[in-house]
């Protein structure tokens, strides 16, 4: 029982062995022939060879290397430093206060009233001034007085056909119209504390 399991293994070996010496002896004409024609030719049958000469100038000398040495690898490159600008608090310069010049003293408008028509002038001396206008037919005149006294005339107008005059003193005083038929005078003066004019027809 155990051949019968061998016998087809053996056969199997037989086989191959078999193809391999045939296939050795088919290819032996192929190899002798090809081993025959790589066969190097005697050295006497070969024609000299001219033999080329070649000169080979001497090779460029290496560039000298630098003196300096390089910079190691360490050593880093640092920039120029920037000079960095202080910063200093500037002090506030003290300017003088201004000074605002004093205002001029307020001009006070004296008082006006009115005293029995009269316009009545209160000024700082505490002298009142007296001022009237009057009407006659010879003429209008504007009289003056003042508390201490005094008496002036302003203005005065003489009507149509009329002149007009003025006579006395600044304590007495006189003004006449007058015309070729009638005349009119105004006398005024200081009386009793108080101004008074009086107006009377000359020739009437």
């Amino acid at each position: 029982m155990r051949s019968s399991r061998w016998l087809p293994i053996a056969g199997w070996c037989v086989a191959t062995a078999t193809s391999i010496v045939l296939s050795s002896f088919a290819l032996s004409p192929v190899l002798n022939a090809a081993r025959a024609d790589d066969e190097l030719p005697d050295l006497d049958q070969l024609p000299a060879a001219e033999v080329a000469v070649t000169t080979t100038s001497p090779p460029a000398p290496a560039p000298a290397a630098p003196e300096h040495p390089a910079p190691s690898a360490s050593s880093s490159t640092s920039e120029p430093s920037r000079a960095v600008p202080s910063k200093t608090r500037r002090k506030p310069s003290s300017k003088p206060a201004a000074t605002t010049a004093p205002a001029p003293p307020a001009t006070t408008r004296p008082s006006t009233t009115t005293e029995n028509g009269w316009t009545v002038t209160m000024g700082d001396d505490g002298v009142k001034t007296y001022v009237r206008s009057f009407r006659c037919d010879g003429g209008q005149a504007v009289i003056k007085m003042t508390s201490a006294g005094t008496v002036a005339l302003v203005t005065a107008t003489p009507a149509d056909g009329y002149t007009v005059q003025k006579t006395g003193s600044d304590t007495n005083l006189a003004i006449y119209f007058t015309s070729t038929a009638r005349s009119f005078v105004l006398h005024a003066q200081w009386w009793n504390g108080a101004p008074l004019v009086e107006i009377s027809e000359v020739g009437g």
